[in-house]
């Protein structure tokens, strides 16, 4: 159980220290696991969940409800609890890029993020193939394998490196990114899809990506990534430059450096696609 009357600060550290130790059990039962068959579901026409998301999230669940049973809870394998009146609510991926495990492709993560009244207040992602767990509480930095880290410094969006994904109806719905990939990709240095979104939002925060855009994603899929981002000193927003928070229903997350740039391209597609359907 969390010890009582602590300070906020000491409170939260306790928080993170719960939350990394619930990623680590979790990621390093997914990488031992990589390589078996698993029976495979299918929630849409190619959004699939496999026993490995749901063993993964029992493992991280049972961490969290054994120390904090009053805390609420969102989990994307269809686990939502009210919180109680300290307003904490914890936010679950139990296996961020589950086609990836699906086909054996080392790319895929956990998060783990605590929020309260829409403010993210700690952060966790880690990637078990690396045995890299990313880190963040707010208002102390972000790091990586306890190494602070940064955003990167490239200011021009034609030598950016970004990174993006598509929506699990791309085959149904008009909505689906591919006019942003195509803007882009004549716009920046390259671009990389892989599949992961809080693993993108890491390597943003890290360095390694410039910048990030999506749309169409779950606040656990953007809640730990994000925050790190802006601890990390990058800045993360709506399509619109909007503040980000959790509602949000697209997310643009970058070094600073090259964010308006992003969204006068992100700005191009929009107005193609308003003109194209009025």
């Amino acid at each position: 159980m969390a010890p009582k009357k602590t300070k906020p600060r000491k409170e939260l550290n306790y928080f993170l220290q719960v939350a990394r130790e619930a990623a680590l059990q979790s990621g390093e039962w997914l990488r031992r696991n990589l390589e078996r068959q698993w029976r495979v579901d299918y929630k849409g026409v190619v959004n699939l969940v496999t026993d490995c998301d749901r063993r993964s999230q029992e493992i991280i669940l049972s961490r969290l409800e054994r120390a904090f049973p009053e805390h609420g809870l969102l989990a994307e394998e269809d686990k939502a609890r009210q919180g109680g009146e300290n307003g904490y609510r914890w936010l679950v991926d139990p296996l961020d890029g589950t086609t990836n495990f699906a086909h054996h492709f080392p790319i895929f993560c956990v998060s783990i993020a605590l929020e309260k009244a829409g403010e993210i207040l700690l952060g966790v992602v880690y990637d078990p193939m690396r045995r890299e767990i990313f880190q963040a509480v707010r208002g102390q930095g972000a790091y990586l394998n306890g190494k602070r880290i940064k955003v990167s410094k490239i200011a021009p969006l034609n030598r950016s490196l970004l990174a993006t994904g598509f929506p699990y109806d791309l085959r149904e719905s008009p909505i689906n990114n591919l006019i942003h990939f195509e803007n882009f990709l004549f716009r920046c240095q390259a671009i990389r899809r892989c599949g992961a979104a809080a693993l993108d939002l890491s390597y943003v925060a890290c360095g390694r990506f410039d910048g990030f855009w999506e749309l169409k994603l779950n606040p656990w899929d953007v809640a730990a990534g994000s925050l790190l981002v802006q601890e990390a000193g990058g800045r993360v927003s709506n399509f619109q430059g909007q503040r980000f928070n959790l509602n949000s229903s697209d997310i643009v997350a970058s070094n600073g450096f090259i964010h308006r740039a992003m969204l006068r391209v992100l700005a191009l597609g929009l107005r193609a696609k308003k003109e194209k359907t009025g």
